[in-house]
């Protein structure tokens, strides 16, 4: 368990939803922490000393020990401050989080670049295949107010990319790929989230995002020309 005098860091980009989740478990557990924002195009001696292996954000620093990844980093925060839990604590309930939270970041975000990366058919087979996926996030929130449960939980916060990436980005590309006709579940959740002030806190200013994805898609075709 941590102790008072501790020190902690995280090493961040404010748009990045990986970012964005560690200061949600940070916050929802009342750790006090320093947020060093990083460029990623230029990128600090500290973050390539801190994560030399990928050499990208998040990192989280505590008392000068660093933790990449922002899936390891939240069970790390889970496990270093125990009030307010967000893994279930029976063990077969553990694995099925950390199995959705995987499923969000390998499966749902690798898919959902796809739609922001291409054009025309290309486009609209990613969209089709990240529909695919969120279908079964989709069943995983019936009768439940959230992902973990009856409260926030690892995989909501994990899942918060969907909710304040992937749908945010429709509007930058002009494709409805959560239409709430098709995902009524995850419109319904995302308003649950939107009613935890943890959550109101911590995710970027919806306008200053739009302008930053559209800035970065943007930069994108210019690297494609």
């Amino acid at each position: 368990m941590a102790e008072r005098s501790e020190e902690v860091k995280l090493l961040g980009m404010w748009a990045s939803p990986f970012s964005r989740r560690v200061e949600i478990a940070l916050t929802l557990k009342g750790v006090p922490y320093e947020f060093s924002e990083q460029d990623i195009a230029n990128k600090s001696p500290l973050l390539l000393q801190s994560n030399p292996v990928h050499k990208m954000i998040p990192v989280l620093l505590h008392n000068g020990k660093p933790i990449s990844e922002s899936l390891v980093i939240l069970e790390y925060i889970d496990d270093t401050w125990q009030n307010n839990q967000i893994l279930p604590q029976d063990p077969y309930d553990r694995a099925m989080a950390r199995f959705w939270g995987r499923f969000v970041d390998e499966q749902i975000y690798v898919t959902a670049m796809k739609v922001v990366g291409k054009v025309g058919e290309e486009r609209d087979l990613a969209v089709e295949a990240t529909r695919d996926l969120l279908k079964l996030l989709e069943k995983e929130l019936v009768g439940k107010d959230f992902l973990g449960g009856e409260r926030l939980g690892f995989v909501d916060i994990v899942a918060t990319l969907v909710a304040f990436w992937l749908m945010r980005t429709e509007e930058v590309v002009g494709v409805k790929v959560v239409p709430v006709e098709m995902f009524p579940e995850i419109h319904r959740w995302v308003k649950n989230l939107l009613d935890v002030d943890v959550i109101k806190k911590c995710i970027p200013p919806e306008d200053e995002h739009l302008n930053y994805i559209r800035a970065r898609m943007d930069s994108l075709k210019l690297k494609s020309v």
